[in-house]
């Protein structure tokens, strides 16, 4: 395969001959950037005029009663108690109407990638502080969320197993040691996937770094750019995508996203949700769902052909060795990365008992990393995607602007009203509607962030409306926040892996719209069973949380 003649800096020499087992070919900036689809020209065009327009109308000719003339008796919560004694009955009102209309344009903006989605950020925050929904320094203060800085001390901590090669190694080894076929390659990969999520709080960071040993892999059992696509690269990209949001959501620290939920139910219920007690309810799911996912991949979607059960490059293993065996004896400051990340695991896993944040214990773990002459790694070569830190501030800013304004629950209200569904609806009924809205909310949704940032306060003010403790729906709720594995615009790992060119739109969409469904029914059955037995759910025996 011809590289393009002068594409890019990084381009190959049109003199070598393309080498599908290097590595280096399958580095983020590396990958051919994929055209946008027609329908996804069409949608940048017409979104920012779109998303003007909605902001137009709702914030200044539709007039939705359950917005207008609110009195304090349909405020939940405490700080918009607080904000509706301090600016009066007709401000509140119009604070919700501006924050309606603000949300629904930023959300347009988002979904259609009219400008880029740090540019949708601050186009939120300053708005927000325009329409006075929020003071000033509230708005600017989330760049300070603790989220924010869990998420900064975890690139750096996450560029040191980068820079030290211990993820490499780690992967390298798991491969070379039990990769010995076809299916025992995928089967590792689900083990490395959970042993990365444990440790790295950023699923691109674990994409990044997967990436170009699957990738090479791939080309070993003949998958080729520009040859089509064999069922070989699908399963290996699709079931790498799965596994490493899968992995995310078995942890509590596995992403901001998770921590931004706990921060949220832990505030609605005046207490915390501890690393052990996600662990506890979540890793025995994720790892069936990974299994599953495993087995209809293999066997349904894209079962291999003999060929492609065996390695196409003679000697493609061997590569991998080599690669292996470059890494040298392991290092000193490896050594020190594997010493810092198992104390930060440890701290994390018995933060029950000592009861520092998981926050506090990434600060500590990235000082420690970043000390002159003790330390592993130099400020200059911790990568932080700070476009993507932009991005978040306007979520978390566009979270408080619904806390402040309690827009998600008056709506809730205000839609069981409308049905007219009493406050005596059954447990289930509501367990259902919440897990589904929120699982399948990942179809459209391009943000982990804005999905807790919505849907936690919305299963909160609807447990509150009907009597039934917080846990029970929003916690099974903010477990489905990973599930953002079926569209390129779902998530950076989806979007990364799809410049692969290792499968289609479809291919993706076949197999993921299958495992939400799997994971809906899981988190159903668990909610009868196993989230009874440690308490979440009503008539829990366990009483874990």
């Amino acid at each position: 395969m011809e590289q393009g003649k002068g594409t890019s800096a990084n381009a190959v020499n049109d003199d070598q001959p393309f080498d599908p087992l290097d590595m280096h070919h399958y580095r983020i900036e590396r990958l051919p950037k994929r055209d946008q689809t027609p329908f996804e020209k069409w949608l940048a065009i017409i979104g920012a005029p779109l998303a003007l327009i909605v902001f137009v109308l709702f914030a200044f000719v539709i007039d939705l009663p359950f917005l207008q003339n609110l009195d304090i008796s349909r405020v939940v919560s405490a700080e918009a108690q607080k904000e509706f004694l301090r600016i009066g009955a007709e401000a509140f009102s119009r604070s919700n109407t501006y924050m309606l209309a603000i949300f629904l344009a930023g959300l347009i903006l988002w979904i259609t990638q009219a400008i880029p989605n740090y540019q949708t950020s601050l186009i939120l925050i300053i708005s927000l502080v325009l329409f006075n929904v929020l003071p000033e320094k509230q708005a600017y203060a989330q760049l300070g969320h603790p989220v924010m800085w869990l998420n900064i001390m975890s690139f750096v901590l996450a560029s040191m197993l980068v820079e030290t090669g211990v993820a490499k190694r780690f992967a390298l080894w798991f491969i070379l040691r039990f990769g010995r076929n076809a299916s025992s390659i995928f089967l590792s990969f689900i083990v490395i996937n959970l042993i990365l999520s444990a440790f790295i709080s950023a699923t691109t960071a674990k994409a990044a770094i997967l990436l170009p040993i699957f990738m090479v892999i791939a080309a070993i059992y003949g998958v080729r750019q520009g040859e089509g696509h064999k069922n070989f690269g699908r399963s290996i990209v699709l079931q790498n995508l799965l596994n490493i949001n899968l992995g995310a959501g078995a942890f509590l620290t596995g992403s901001g996203a998770n921590l931004l939920a706990a921060a949220l139910i832990g505030g609605a219920i005046g207490g915390n949700i501890f690393f052990s007690d996600w662990l506890f309810a979540m890793l025995p799911i994720m790892v069936g769902l990974m299994l599953i996912g495993y087995l209809l991949a293999m066997r349904v979607f894209f079962p291999l052909a003999p060929e492609e059960r065996i390695p196409q490059i003679p000697g493609g293993m061997d590569r991998l060795r080599t690669e292996y065996r470059k890494l040298g004896k392991i290092k000193p400051n490896e050594v020190k990365a594997i010493i810092i990340f198992a104390a930060i695991l440890g701290l994390w896993a018995t933060d029950r008992i000592h009861g520092i944040s998981p926050t506090a214990v990434a600060f500590v773990g990235a000082i420690v990393a970043l000390l002159p002459r003790i330390g592993i790694i130099r400020w200059n070569d911790v990568d932080i995607p700070w476009h993507l830190f932009l991005f978040s501030a306007g979520a978390y800013t566009l979270g408080a602007g619904l806390d402040i304004t309690d827009l998600p629950s008056i709506s809730v209200n205000a839609f069981f009203d409308h049905l007219g569904i009493g406050d005596q609806t059954e447990f289930w009924k509501i367990y259902l509607l919440l897990t589904g809205v929120m699982l399948f909310s990942a179809l459209i949704f391009q943000s982990k962030t804005m999905r807790a940032m919505i849907f936690i306060p919305i299963a909160i003010g609807v447990a509150n409306r009907f009597g039934y403790s917080v846990l029970s729906l929003a916690l099974p709720v903010a477990f489905l926040i990973e599930h953002v594995y079926v569209f390129p615009f779902n998530s950076k790992p989806a979007a990364l892996l799809y410049e692969t060119d290792r499968y289609s739109m479809t291919d993706a969409f076949r197999f993921g719209i299958t495992m939400m469904v799997i994971a809906w029914l899981l988190i159903i059955i668990a909610g009868e069973t196993w989230f009874r037995f440690l308490g979440i759910t009503p008539n829990g025996v366990f009483g874990l949380f």
